[in-house]
């Protein structure tokens, strides 16, 4: 039990420096052991976090996928249309650094509505949302590379 502990305190210490540094995504890989943490921005719902591979990496899974309530936001995700990349690129949620998103988790959006920018061999390409309907999540943060097929938000649609 003692050994479970310890481990467990090591994921949320990993977890607080990912914050303080404002990283996404760490791997650690020591021997046989790997763990694989990613999370979503501070204004994004966590999606996923799980340990790989190793004899000692079951132990955290189970400990982290329920901190996650991940089947919760599965379920709500049923009825949800993704709005995917169509191309390879840089994403840009803002029109310029100093402005606010197109969108965000909560938005209402027509299939005119400009969604997000994706940057590609130095053209800036706007991405429509095709649809009607909420925005309920965005899954990729601003300057992340994309590629083609990657989904990019989840809209409730009307």
């Amino acid at each position: 039990m003692v050994e479970k502990d310890t481990d467990l305190q090591k994921i949320k210490d990993l977890i607080e420096i990912m914050k303080q540094n404002d990283l996404l995504e760490v791997e650690i890989k020591h021997g046989e052991d790997k763990i694989f943490l990613k999370r979503c921005p501070p204004q994004q719902p966590i999606v996923g976090a799980a340990p790989m591979a190793g004899p000692q990496a079951a132990t955290p899974a189970g400990v982290v996928s329920e901190s996650l309530s991940q089947p919760r936001i599965l379920q709500q995700q049923e009825n949800l249309v993704e709005i995917k990349s169509p191309i390879v690129g840089t994403f840009y949620a803002t029109p310029s650094p100093d402005s606010g998103p197109y969108v965000e988790a909560g938005s209402r959006v027509t299939p005119q509505t400009v969604v997000c920018v994706i940057e590609a061999m130095k053209v800036m390409n706007e991405i429509k949302a095709e649809i009607s309907g909420t925005v309920v999540e965005v899954l990729v943060t601003n300057g992340q590379a994309v590629e083609y097929g990657q989904v990019l938000f989840r809209v409730r649609p009307d």
